[in-house]
């Protein structure tokens, strides 16, 4: 049975921290619906109504196209260990750039990472858990090595020349705002 919650009580915040990984949702009225997977200590919670999480460079760069036109984005975590929970956060969500006056604190707050493009300020209006009775066990071996040996190979100018070549536009057209909001 899915309970509903205004905020992230102090036991959700829990279970979120003891999460490896989470998936993003974003969309357009026009758009295809996009669910990336996440993980790399890369979500924040800041407060009962409010997650960052860093974004990294990758094949394509949907949530901050869907961002700019619909914030809409909802994250969800699942129980691979222990009880069977599904938890989602429902919410808006910004795009932080580089160039933005946030992007220093913020970025402070995460390891560093090769190749953060962006972080995603979300303010949380409903959270949600529901039964994981369908979710199977999982257990965590190790964050891959990958993309941080590829950032590092490309460099910083290999990195913001990948941006501009794949990252600035969606699959369905629209414009990330990569390129005029990462000039630093």
């Amino acid at each position: 049975m899915a309970k509903q919650y205004p905020s992230l009580s102090e036991r959700w915040a829990q279970f979120i921290a003891e999460q490896k990984i989470f998936f993003v949702a974003t969309a357009t009225k026009d758009s295809r619906v996009n669910v990336s997977p996440k993980g790399l200590e890369s979500l924040r919670i800041l407060g009962p109504n409010r997650v960052v999480w860093l974004n990294l460079t990758g094949s394509g760069n949907e949530s901050a196209a869907h961002v700019q036109t619909d914030p809409r984005m909802t994250l969800m975590f699942c129980a691979f260990t222990g009880d069977p929970v599904i938890l989602r956060l429902y919410g808006n969500a910004r795009a932080v750039h580089h160039a933005d006056s946030e992007w220093g604190a913020l970025s402070a707050l995460f390891p560093p990472l090769a190749g953060a493009r962006q972080i995603f300020d979300v303010a949380i209006d409903l959270v949600q858990t529901s039964c994981g009775f369908g979710v199977p066990y999982f257990d965590f071996v190790g964050d891959r090595p990958d993309l941080r040996a590829w950032t590092e190979k490309k460099g910083d100018e290999g990195v913001r020349r990948y941006w501009r070549e794949r990252n600035a536009i969606s699959i369905d057209g629209i414009e990330t705002g990569i390129e005029q909001k990462n000039r630093t």
